[in-house]
């Protein structure tokens, strides 16, 4: 099996959560995943024990040169005096980009990820607070503060602190498939996909919080028999509510109305199915609720930008059985 090396490179007065999250997801030997793959290791440009936050200081493994020899390079928050980037490091991230590597940004890292130049005319995200600065000073990119993360492709960057959780996740979802990606995230104890807007949808159904609600209870019998015919009016009774109150509060708890978080649910239970499975298509529909192939297929493709057929192709599982 060929080695994944993930190297995660580390400027000055780093956020040590955001340089944490890609050590936990990709520094840790998991045996119980027989396709992991990845090596990590933290380069910075002087290695040297740099300041972090906290009055921490941190010792990286590495120079520069390990960035000549990775398959994914991820940089995670960047708050070096003004942002500034060492043209050492840019130089190493542009030619690591040309020989083909992966180039990730969680939280600020953007704005080291932003003076290579490679962002320019492609979207990029990073944390709200921030978006705005970086829009400023690369106006050439598209900075969008709404979403968790964005995939270009070759190119990805998160948003702030917990998004990267969701990036890195994201990545050991195509690299490896489903089944890693949510085994590494129950080892983690988060959620495997949250809704940011990218076709992401809570693994976990009911939110945190809900379990003291009037709807805990309703939102995990909801989750159980996502195969049956659900009315508002019949989960308004299992709630012992009105059906005015019942959807008023699901839009406080969950975000959103019970129909589309149904949509949503079985739309997702159908992605853990065409990954793991070898279920025909239309059997998949009815196990997820859908009344015909046709019914799964129109909602597949609006919320996650892909038809059933070509998903379980990008991302079906070894494991399928």
């Amino acid at each position: 099996m060929r080695t994944h090396r993930v190297v995660t490179v580390v400027g000055d007065h780093l956020p040590v959560f955001e340089m944490a999250v890609p050590c936990e997801v990709f520094g840790i030997h998991r045996p119980e995943i027989p396709s992991w793959s990845y090596e990590h290791v933290v380069a910075t440009a002087r290695p040297r024990p740099i300041p972090a936050g906290n009055g921490l200081l941190i010792t990286p493994q590495a120079g520069l040169e390990a960035i000549a020899t990775a398959d994914t390079v991820l940089i995670p928050g960047w708050s070096a005096p003004d942002r500034y980037v060492e043209p050492e490091v840019i130089d190493a991230l542009v030619a690591a980009h040309h020989r083909g590597a992966r180039l990730v940004s969680v939280c600020t890292g953007a704005f080291a990820l932003a003076a290579t130049g490679l962002l320019d005319g492609r979207r990029a995200t990073t944390h709200w607070m921030h978006a705005d600065e970086l829009a400023a000073r690369h106006p050439a990119i598209t900075v969008d503060p709404t979403v968790l993360y964005i995939d270009e492709g070759s190119i990805l960057s998160s948003a702030g602190t917990a998004a990267g959780i969701d990036l890195c996740l994201h990545l050991v979802r195509c690299d490896l498939g489903a089944e890693a990606a949510n085994r590494v995230a129950r080892r983690m104890v988060v959620p495997p996909h949250r809704d940011g807007g990218q076709a992401q949808f809570v693994q976990t159904p009911v939110p945190p919080g809900a379990d003291d609600d009037i709807l805990g209870p309703v939102l995990a019998w909801m989750a159980e028999h996502l195969d049956e015919a659900l009315t508002v009016d019949e989960l308004a009774a299992r709630a012992t509510v009105s059906p005015r109150t019942f959807a008023r509060r699901f839009v406080e708890v969950t975000g959103t109305t019970p129909i589309q978080w149904l949509l949503a649910q079985r739309v997702l239970r159908a992605r853990a199915l065409l990954e793991s499975t070898n279920l025909p298509i239309e059997r998949i529909a009815h196990e997820c609720g859908f009344s015909t192939g046709a019914g799964l297929r129109t909602h597949f493709q609006r919320l996650v930008g892909a038809s059933p057929a070509g998903y379980r192709r990008a991302f079906r599982s070894d494991l399928a059985s």
